[in-house]
């Protein structure tokens, strides 16, 4: 009994812990392994229920406690499972027009890892319109050079520090930049493609740093650079995508801010969870590569690819565009409460960014800085 004593109080803790609204890593690292905490919660609750042992007040309150913590760990992993409404439309195949289809294939390829035919097949089975690779320094972009004649359209940001990325398009690019949004060490590629029917999409590539005790103290950074990202999008009348390895779960209350912010879907909704790390241990997975888009695309396919050596694995997306998905599908809805975080969280971000990193704050994020210079004005 009494490990399983130890097990709810272990699961209550931690529900508890994830709520505090706070951005060190020691806070946020409790948003990662919801589907481990359900799970010994599932086996704390069944042994609470049905081990033959004295029912005392300890063993009722315990009780009481593993089972809010276990409907409020489903409540935030369930959207991710076929239970849930699924928030983009499938594309039926008598709906496919390849001419409006856009294929992705996003590879955090960790720098160490030297089995780069693994990912090199990969490509040349799905050949896919576009390649991230993240993580990837001089010595991956020289073992991708083979597939540089499939893709004349190039972005290589080689760097050694394991923020590296390397963009590979089949499609015209336009107006590409890479940018430092709140870090000199950490890039993001921001450019607009051109699909086969002529349509411009505008294609953000990110990789903020995590909060771990090896990465970032706290979350400060990348929750505004996500949000920074996504508050210029929320303005842009066309077609969009983001992608990347956000260091940060489905379910957080980052990523989920950031999506009423920008208006963006996740194709996950409804399906399934596709957990991308740890690669190589199966009981301790979650979702950190994601990919969002606008409200005029359907899902065509979506998938988790096998193993490369890395500690994530690749995934790859088919996506189709349309107008009849944008009058189908709505955004997730945002509140003047939802505008003031992500304002704040932002803030926080550039006031971090300029006193422990100082450096000057990106363009992207200029406007945000401008606009609380105002504000303290007044």
């Amino acid at each position: 009994m009494i490990w399983i004593e130890i097990c709810a109080v272990l699961v209550i803790w931690l529900s508890v812990w994830s709520l505090i609204p706070r951005d060190e890593w020691w806070f946020r690292g409790a948003d990662f392994p919801r589907l481990q905490i359900l799970a010994i919660g599932m086996v704390a609750l069944v042994g609470l229920l049905f081990i033959p042992a004295e029912w005392t007040l300890r063993r009722e309150i315990l009780l009481l406690g593993v089972i809010a913590a276990v409907a409020y760990q489903l409540k935030m992993i369930l959207p991710y499972t076929p239970l849930w409404k699924k928030q983009v439309q499938k594309v039926e195949e008598a709906q496919f027009n390849p001419e409006q289809q856009i294929s992705l294939l996003v590879a955090n390829v960790l720098t160490p890892n030297d089995k780069y035919h693994l990912l090199l097949q990969q490509i040349k089975n799905l050949s896919p319109d576009i390649v991230l690779t993240l993580e990837s320094d001089s010595v991956w972009q020289q073992a991708l050079s083979q597939i540089e004649q499939d893709y004349p359209y190039r972005v290589p940001v080689p760097l050694d520090n394991l923020y590296g990325m390397h963009l590979y398009s089949r499609l015209p690019l336009n107006n590409t930049e890479v940018k430092f949004i709140l870090s000199d060490e950490i890039p993001s590629i921001h450019t607009a493609l051109t699909l086969p029917s002529g349509l411009q999409v505008q294609l953000y590539c990110l990789h903020p740093k995590p909060p771990s005790p090896t990465e970032a103290k706290d979350s400060t950074l990348r929750d505004a650079e996500l949000l920074i990202v996504g508050d210029q999008i929320k303005d842009l009348d066309q077609s969009c995508i983001v992608i990347g390895d956000l260091n940060d779960v489905a379910w957080s209350r980052t990523t989920r801010l950031f999506q009423r912010i920008s208006g963006l879907l996740d194709p996950r909704v409804g399906r399934y969870f596709m957990n991308t790390f740890h690669a190589d241990y199966p009981l301790l997975r979650w979702s950190l590569d994601h990919i969002f888009h606008s409200t005029d695309f359907g899902l065509v396919k979506m998938k988790r690819l096998p193993h490369i050596g890395s500690d994530h694995f690749p995934i790859y997306v088919v996506l189709q565009t349309g107008r009849i998905f944008e009058q189908q599908q709505q955004a997730l809805e945002q509140t003047a409460e939802d505008e003031q975080d992500a304002q704040e969280a932002i803030q926080d971000g550039i006031e971090k960014a300029e006193k422990e990193e100082k450096i000057v704050v990106d363009a992207l994020a200029q406007p945000h800085k401008r606009a609380m210079e105002s504000e303290n004005r007044q």
